[in-house]
C-alpha cells in the first residue's frame, strides 16, 4: 500500500494567524478514482505474492464500493498502468472502452499521491483488468462490448488453475451469465457453463462449483426446464457452502424446483430460509422468496399472516398476494376470479400464473370446509350454488370435490347418496387430538435447527487455544473487520 507523503506549502504563513490554527495537521487529500485502482491492484498484487485469498475479496469489496464513480479515462489509464502495451489482454479491452473527448480524468492536481508500482505478468491483475471493463460496461449499457469482453475473460480464465483466481473467475461467471441473460442469449451459453463447472470440479474450485450451480439452475428455470434442473441439482457434487449470497440463490431455485414437482413442504422450507438468510440489501430478491413462500403456503392450505405482507419495503410488491390469500381464505371462487384477473400480468410477470391455476382447488376445499363447519346438513345442490359452480354439471362436481375432500381429510364428513345430503360430524376437542403435539414438534425443530446453522457459522481464529494474539495482530484483525462491515452492504446489493 502507498506510504502517506508529506507536503510542504510553499507560501508563508499569515502573521495574523493563530497558534493553534498553524499546529493542526492539514486534512489529507482525497485519492483520485485512478489512484484508488492502482492501490486496489497492489492488493491483488499481494494477494497472488502471498497466496491470500481474503486479499484478493477485499479488493473485489473495494471495487464494488468504487464502481459508481468510474469513467472511461480512469479505466483506460489503469489498463495502460497494469498491463503491458504488448499483452493480449491489453489488446483486446482497450477497443472496448467508449472515446470519449474532453473529458478529465479524477485527478487531484494539487495533491499527487504517492506512486504505486505492480508486477506486470501476474494472472490475478490480469483477470482484475477483465472484471473491471466488464463491470464498467455493463454499467453504462455497452452490452455488445460486454459480452465480447465476458468471451474473452471466459477464453483466458479456461487455461489458468490457480487458487487465487478462484474469486475473480467467480464474479466473472456471474457477470457472464447476467450480460447474456440481458442481451436474451442464455441458451447460447448452456454449454460453456457446464463444461465450466466440469473444470471447477476437476480443480476442486468449489467456490466456482457454487457459483456455476446457481447460474446453470438459472439458466435452465429461465426456460423452464425443471426436469433437467433437477437432475443436474441432485447429481453435482456436495460440499460446505462457501457464500451466503449463493447459497440463499441456491435455496431459492431448489424451493422453485420442489414447487413445480409438488413437493410443498420442502419448498416452504427452503423459500422461508432463503428469505431469512438473505441481506437486507437485497430487497428484490426477499420480495421473489416471500411471493414463492406465499403461493407454496396457500398450496399447502395455510394462510400467511399479516405481517408476511406489510414488511418495510415490500407492501406495494406483495399487494396482489395479499388480495389472492384473502380470496382463497374466503373460499369465493367469484372473487378468486377477480382476483386473478385484475393482477394477470403481474402474475404472469413472476411467472407464477400455474400456481395461481393450482390454487383453484384449494380455494373450493377451503369453501368447502367453511360450509361443512356451518352447516350439520346440507344438500349438494346447496353446496353447488355456494361454491358457485357454474357447470351443466354442477351437482355431480359438488358430490365429487366432497368425497376427495372426505378422503384427503380436509373435511370430516359423510355423504347420503340416497337423499343428496352432507351430513358434517361433531367438532370434537382438538386437545384430544396429536395435533398440538405435532405443531410444538415442528416449531421446536425449526428453532434446533435454526440454532445449529449458527452454531456452523460461527468462525474462530487459527490456533486461538494455542497462541495468545498480540495487541499489533489485535489491531490488524479489528481494523480488517472494520473495512469487511464498512463494504458489506454494497457488496450485497452488488450480488442481488
Amino acid at each position: 500500500m502507498p506510504e502517506d507523503v508529506e507536503m510542504n506549502d510553499s507560501a508563508q504563513p499569515a502573521p495574523a494567524a493563530a497558534p493553534a490554527a498553524a499546529d493542526a495537521p492539514a486534512p489529507a487529500p482525497a485519492l483520485s478514482t485512478l489512484q484508488h485502482l492502482k492501490e486496489i491492484a497492489s492488493v491483488v498484487e499481494a494477494g497472488s505474492l502471498t497466496k491470500e485469498v481474503r486479499r484478493i475479496s477485499r479488493a473485489i469489496r473495494l471495487t464494488v464500493a468504487l464502481r459508481r464513480r468510474l469513467a472511461a479515462p480512469d479505466v483506460a489509464a489503469f489498463l495502460a498502468f497494469a498491463l503491458p502495451p504488448s499483452s493480449e489482454a491489453f489488446t483486446r479491452l482497450s477497443p472496448l472502452l467508449p472515446k470519449e473527448d474532453g473529458s478529465e480524468m479524477d485527478v487531484d492536481a494539487a495533491a499527487p499521491a504517492a506512486q504505486v508500482s505492480i508486477k506486470h505478468g501476474l494472472p490475478e491483475i490480469e483477470i482484475y483488468c477483465y472484471l473491471l471493463v466488464l463491470i464498467f460496461l455493463i454499467d453504462h449499457k455497452k452490452y455488445d462490448e460486454a459480452k465480447a469482453c465476458a468471451n474473452s475473460s471466459i477464453a483466458r480464465l479456461k487455461n489458468l488453475n490457480r487458487r487465487t483466481v478462484d474469486v475473480l473467475a467467480s464474479r466473472l461467471y456471474s457477470y457472464y451469465s447476467y450480460v447474456h441473460e440481458l442481451t436474451n442469449s442464455l441458451a447460447e451459453i448452456r454449454g460453456t457453463l457446464l463444461g465450466l463447472h466440469r473444470m471447477a470440479t476437476l480443480h476442486h474450485d468449489e467456490l466456482g462449483q457454487e457459483t456455476l450451480l446457481n447460474l446453470l439452475l438459472r439458466n435452465y428455470l429461465h426456460y423452464n426446464l425443471y426436469d433437467q434442473a433437477e437432475k443436474l441439482r441432485s447429481k453435482a457434487p456436495r460440499f460446505e457452502a462457501h457464500s451466503n449470497q449463493q447459497f440463499c440463490r441456491y435455496l431459492f431455485y431448489l424451493g422453485k424446483i420442489r414447487t413445480i414437482q409438488l413437493e410443498y413442504t420442502d419448498a416452504k422450507e427452503s423459500l422461508l430460509q432463503a428469505a431469512r438468510k438473505a441481506p437486507t440489501a437485497a430487497r428484490g430478491f426477499r420480495i421473489q422468496c416471500n411471493k414463492w413462500a406465499i403461493l407454496v403456503r396457500l398450496l399447502l392450505g395455510e394462510i400467511p399472516e399479516r405481517t408476511v405482507f406489510m414488511q418495510k419495503g415490500m407492501k406495494a410488491a406483495l399487494t396482489p398476494y395479499f388480495e389472492l390469500t384473502n380470496a382463497v381464505r374466503v373460499g369465493d371462487l367469484e372473487v378468486f376470479r377477480v382476483v386473478a384477473d385484475k393482477f394477470g400480468s403481474t402474475f404472469s410477470a413472476d411467472r407464477t400464473s400455474n400456481l395461481i391455476v393450482r390454487l383453484r382447488h384449494n380455494v373450493i376445499r377451503t369453501g368447502l370446509r367453511n360450509i361443512s363447519i356451518s352447516y350439520s346438513r346440507i344438500s349438494l345442490a346447496d353446496i353447488a350454488k355456494k361454491l358457485r359452480l357454474d357447470t351443466k354439471t354442477a351437482v355431480a362436481d359438488a358430490e365429487s370435490i366432497v368425497a376427495k375432500a372426505i378422503r384427503d381429510g380436509a373435511v370430516d364428513a359423510t355423504i347420503d347418496h340416497a337423499n343428496g345430503w352432507v351430513v358434517s360430524k361433531e367438532t370434537g376437542d382438538v386437545y384430544s387430538t396429536n395435533e398440538p403435539q405435532a405443531a410444538f414438534n415442528s416449531r421446536i425443530a425449526f428453532c434446533l435447527n435454526m440454532h445449529n446453522e449458527a452454531v456452523k457459522a460461527l468462525r474462530f481464529p487459527p490456533n486461538s487455544h494455542k497462541e495468545k494474539e498480540s495487541a499489533e495482530k489485535r489491531r490488524e484483525r479489528l481494523q480488517q473487520e472494520e473495512e469487511l462491515a464498512k463494504h458489506m452492504a454494497e457488496e450485497d446489493d452488488d450480488d442481488f
